[in-house]
């Protein structure tokens, strides 16, 4: 694992994000955080920095029931090929029964780990039993194994390079559906009794529940945060949706790096001029 002070020498934002070469969208948020669109990045300047650190990049992902017959497959094998190609990679597959894990041929550089999924019978949630499990982990061990870490739906595949480009230490994904949207009618929870409450007229991006990450730390203060606003909606009688609870961290806790809707598109949607170049697949019938 590199140094955990290694963000001192990261290059300059400068030397590989070059925001004028997309005049076409937004490519800085007004806290300055880099927008990742295609051809505002220099991969190889980021490269030549993450290869001499040697990391390693963790990909957590929860497969239960028709999910995991139906997609879990094509997900770990097109994130073998496309996810963070030439770096140390590990798949944390949470799941709640083995004996259902299709066969996976990994390349090299690449390797998974089982993580049992516990139950408990108060909460029903999927988000939130594969939330807590996922803090668990990453206390237990995932914490000490990778240096960056994404947590993501298994209901995606990659069509092309998700590289260290997307690296950082808060890293939002914008929503496909929402990105072209007008702010007024992002889908926010709107109810200020739940912790993810963002008032009409607040709010920056809709961000995508498909996709999170950051460094182990930054993740793990997100499912921390997360878990207190369900148990505290729960006590009070209410119900959020896992997505609303990301947005409204992220609109507290400002992301440090945004992707596109080129990393997470709906392939249902024919994509307008502004998507050149499709990285993840995002299957959204399968909801």
């Amino acid at each position: 694992l590199c140094t955990r002070d290694h963000e001192a020498e990261e290059p300059q934002l400068s030397d590989w994000f070059n925001p004028e070469k997309r005049p076409d969208v937004k490519t800085t948020t007004d806290w300055f955080a880099p927008i990742i669109w295609e051809g505002t990045y220099n991969r190889q300047v980021l490269e030549k920095y993450y290869k001499r650190l040697n990391i390693t990049i963790g990909l957590a992902v929860f497969a239960s029931g028709k999910f995991v017959d139906q997609y879990l497959q094509q997900f770990i094998q097109s994130a073998n090929k496309h996810f963070m190609s030439g770096y140390n990679v590990i798949f944390y597959i949470l799941m709640e029964d083995f004996s259902k894990l299709p066969p996976i041929e990994l390349g090299p550089l690449r390797t998974f780990k089982l993580c049992i999924v516990l139950r408990q019978h108060v909460w029903k949630d999927l988000n939130y039993i594969y939330m807590r499990n996922l803090h668990i982990y990453i206390l237990e061990h995932i914490q000490y194994e990778v240096d960056f870490l994404f947590s993501m739906t298994v209901n995606q595949i990659f069509k092309n390079d998700f590289g260290v480009e997307a690296l950082g230490k808060s890293v939002a994904q914008l929503h496909a559906w929402w990105y072209f949207g007008r702010a007024k009618n992002f889908p926010y929870e709107r109810s200020p009794n739940s912790a993810a409450f963002i008032p009409f007229g607040e709010g920056d991006f809709y961000y995508h529940g498909a996709i999170f990450g950051g460094t182990p730390y930054e993740v793990l203060a997100f499912t921390e945060e997360y878990k207190k606003g369900v148990q505290n909606d729960a006590r009070s009688g209410f119900k959020s949706a896992y997505e609303h609870y990301l947005n409204k961290y992220l609109f507290i806790n400002k992301p440090t790096k945004l992707l596109s809707p080129e990393y997470n598109w709906d392939p249902n949607f024919r994509p307008p001029p502004q998507i050149k170049h499709v990285k993840i697949e995002w299957q959204s019938k399968s909801i």
